[in-house]
């Protein structure tokens, strides 16, 4: 297939699952990465992607303004801090081909633990865990997140057993993925990511991004999401494998 071409399906695929993610699909936004970077380098591709995500976070966060745990985000927002930086270290000092088999791997085993936890498995923490391990999982979250833009699995696994309501859980989720996406902008910029070329690319991208997360919304109630979400889990397992087989053979 022509580059140009590959790229731009990718792209808006992976913008339209993205988008489909905020509207209501959570968790299928881990999905966009892998399939990003089936035509772009991975810094790249998370690079475009950003902006949108940030763009994206305007409307979660004001929805739910109201709805957020003070306590959490004072726990995890500073190892997510941590985990961005040590992402960027990890990105700036490796090659394309170990940041392109990183991203292939954190897919693959984002897909696994997804299909387990659907099929009755979970390692459950205890609801009174300490704050370290909270600070702990926020490394996690925050070094999968630059790489990937996949911190969803460290951030529930110490944020769900707490089973805050409901509102309060999608409103303290909100805002900490909201201050974590403006945590890695300066390191994106510091890899020389915000180029014109990449804004461009952005902007052209973001439209997209928008409808997509109003169709979210809309089909979130008519679709079966079992199904879909046992689709976008296997989906990342197998797109993940292809990442790894990839970047060994580069």
């Amino acid at each position: 297939m022509n580059p140009d071409l590959l790229y731009f399906t990718c792209a808006i695929v992976a913008v339209v699952i993205s988008g489909l993610a905020k509207g209501g699909f959570a968790g299928a936004g881990a999905l966009a990465m892998p399939i990003m970077a089936l035509g772009v380098d991975p810094v790249r591709g998370a690079a475009i992607m950003l902006p949108i995500l940030i763009l994206q976070d305007v409307v979660s966060v004001w929805a739910f303004r109201k709805s957020w745990d003070g306590h959490i985000l004072k726990v995890m927002l500073p190892g997510m801090a941590v985990g961005v930086g040590l992402g960027y270290v990890f990105a700036a000092q490796v090659s394309e081909s170990t940041v392109l088999g990183a991203l292939g791997a954190i897919s693959m085993l984002f897909g696994l633990q997804r299909l387990w936890v659907e099929r009755g498995g979970a390692i459950v923490l205890p609801s009174n865990s300490p704050d370290w391990m909270g600070f702990l999982f926020g490394i996690g979250s925050g070094f999968t997140s630059q790489i990937a833009h996949a911190g969803s699995p460290p951030f529930q696994m110490w944020v769900l057993p707490k089973r805050l309501p409901r509102d309060m859980l999608v409103g303290t989720t909100a805002v900490a993925f909201a201050a974590m996406n403006w945590m890695k902008v300066p390191a994106y910029a510091a890899l020389g990511q915000f180029t014109t070329r990449n804004l461009m690319a952005t902007a052209m991208l973001a439209p997209v991004a928008i409808g997509a997360t109003f169709a979210g919304v809309a089909l979130v109630r008519r679709v079966d999401a079992a199904r879909f979400y046992t689709l976008i889990y296997v989906l990342m397992v197998l797109l993940g494998l292809k990442l790894i087989v990839d970047a060994l053979m580069a």
